[in-house]
């Protein structure tokens, strides 16, 4: 399941997953994982080289389980650390470097090859997973996604949110490396209109008609 930021990609993976005994993978945490990792320590965020350089330093460990999905970095749980605005407005320059992207690609194969799973993120139908059985792009309007991270987060604003996801969103659909994009075999599915319960009825339909 791909789409852009706010669009509802956690929850219904998380719902659908739940839905059908599957095991659930968040790629975006492993990136903000590694950006947290990187502002620990200091790296400069602005020189690729830099970061390309420790890419490999980080050791991640990720739960599937959708009602507890965890992420831990050198043995330290990270759930909460990655999410926080730091992070998030850092983590799209970490994530267009190659030397990251080729590590965690390959850590995300790994998880997904145990089967039965359900994976979301921004490159799953087109890199990670192109052969994936049904792919599903979600979207919704700028003013529904920036409404929903604003109810996530404290300290923020619709229109912040809605700015902040925007540079995010073009800088990710324009990166050289595996940018955002839908893939030509995906579905695409707009949740602007429907509630979280909608969204996994409709995702589960089409899992029943394409499988």
């Amino acid at each position: 399941m791909d789409g852009p930021s706010g669009s509802g990609k956690s929850s219904a993976s998380r719902g659908v997953a739940r839905a059908l005994g599957l095991r659930y993978l968040d790629t975006g945490a492993m990136y903000r994982a590694i950006t947290w990792w990187m502002l620990q320590r200091g790296v400069d965020l602005s020189d690729q080289e830099a970061i390309a350089v420790r890419a490999l330093e980080p050791v991640l460990t990720i739960g599937t389980d959708p009602d507890a999905p965890s992420v831990a970095v050198d043995g330290t749980d990270a759930a909460g650390p990655i999410r926080t605005t730091e992070v998030t407005a850092a983590v799209s320059a970490v994530s267009a470097v190659p030397e990251v992207r080729r590590r965690l690609v390959a850590e995300q194969r790994e998880i997904i090859g145990a089967g039965g799973i359900v994976v979301e993120g921004r490159d799953i139908g087109t890199v990670v997973a192109p052969d994936a059985p049904v792919k599903i792009y979600l979207t919704a309007s700028a003013d529904a996604r920036a409404l929903r991270r604003t109810a996530e987060l404290a300290g923020t604003t619709v229109q912040a949110q809605k700015a902040a996801m925007a540079r995010r969103d073009s800088l990710d659909s324009t990166r050289k490396a595996d940018p955002l994009a839908m893939a030509a075999d995906a579905v695409e599915l707009d949740t602007t209109a429907l509630n979280l319960d909608e969204v996994v009825a409709e995702i589960l339909r089409l899992i029943k008609e394409k499988t």
